[in-house]
């Protein structure tokens, strides 16, 4: 009796340290079109990289800018999780005018985000005035 229930306590234990871990490293598979339609307009950017460990968490591959039909700048991130486990990250866009002075602004939050292991984000933020000219994004990680 004790081998058996040995051997059931071993196995229960084996089943949930493997449904534990695989919960904790959900990565993404994506399909797309091979030949995409739309045109970009990436811009050329400049990296500050402090946390080498958030940079592999959140990689920003390419940053897009458009103009809304108002005349607003428009932009989109897009970021990749690097790691196969789900990371949790906050950002927070900065909008400054032609003469690069940091304008202040309502909707300045920082913004919480989830990114699945391997997943690939898209982040946009639209100027939130026509005096804004140029941006900077911040990425922070999260405590745990």
């Amino acid at each position: 009796m004790t081998i058996r229930m040995t051997q059931t306590i071993a196995g229960a234990a084996l089943l949930a340290s493997v449904l534990l871990t695989g919960g904790c490293k959900t990565t993404v598979n994506t399909v797309e079109s091979a030949q995409p339609t739309a045109k970009k307009e990436m811009v050329a950017d400049k990296r500050v990289i402090t946390d080498s460990s958030l940079a592999s968490k959140v990689y920003v591959v390419g940053v897009n800018e458009a103009k809304t039909p108002g005349g607003l700048i428009q932009i989109q991130l897009e970021v990749v999780n690097q790691t196969s486990s789900r990371q949790r990250f906050t950002y927070h866009v900065q909008w400054f005018d032609a003469a690069g002075m940091q304008l202040s602004s309502t909707t300045a939050a920082i913004l919480p985000c989830v990114i699945e292991g391997k997943e690939t984000r898209y982040l946009s933020a639209v100027a939130p005035h026509p005096a804004c000219k140029d941006f900077r994004v911040q990425f922070l990680e999260n405590s745990k």
